[in-house]
């Protein structure tokens, strides 16, 4: 028997663009300087990639017709929280998440992305290279970073 009954369902996208930057936003909930790649929880009823589409779309702007599946990682990974926000996040509910992780290509240009949606997770966004996304993240995340970079090495 597995704990995965602690973990928050969720997915999350690596965007690419043509030069093999990776997608990053700034939270907008966080007074440090965190950023992520975009992901979310999955919806009852929600199958993973409709759920990558749907928030990658509500995180960036991003359409689903601007979006190439590229690879999916072989497992579902999980992050857990530091202790002082597990009682904050999802209501206290959830020890972390558990995640199936997508690799797209974006397939629009600059001027299709916009974080200013209904309801902004970022407020601000950039391109970076893969070496540079674990030192960028927050730290309890960055292992599950590392993870995906070494998962998705042969495209980036």
């Amino acid at each position: 028997m597995t704990d995965d009954h602690l973990y928050r369902r969720g997915v999350g996208v690596m965007l690419l663009n043509a030069r093999k930057r990776i997608w990053i936003g700034r939270r907008i909930d966080n007074s440090d300087d965190a950023w992520q790649m975009p992901q979310g929880g999955i919806d009852a009823g929600e199958e993973p990639w409709a759920t990558a589409l749907r928030e990658l779309e509500e995180e960036t702007g991003i359409p689903p017709h601007l979006v190439e599946r590229v690879a999916e990682c072989p497992e579902r990974l999980r992050y857990d929280l530091p202790p002082k926000l597990r009682g904050i996040l999802w209501g206290g509910k959830w020890k972390g998440q558990l995640q199936d992780w997508y690799l797209c290509r974006f397939l629009g240009s600059e001027s299709d992305v916009n974080i200013a949606t209904k309801h902004p997770e970022f407020n601000d966004w950039k391109w970076v290279e893969p070496s540079a996304l674990p030192d960028l993240i927050v730290p309890f995340k960055r292992d599950l970073y590392r993870r995906l970079i070494a998962e998705f090495a042969e495209y980036l």
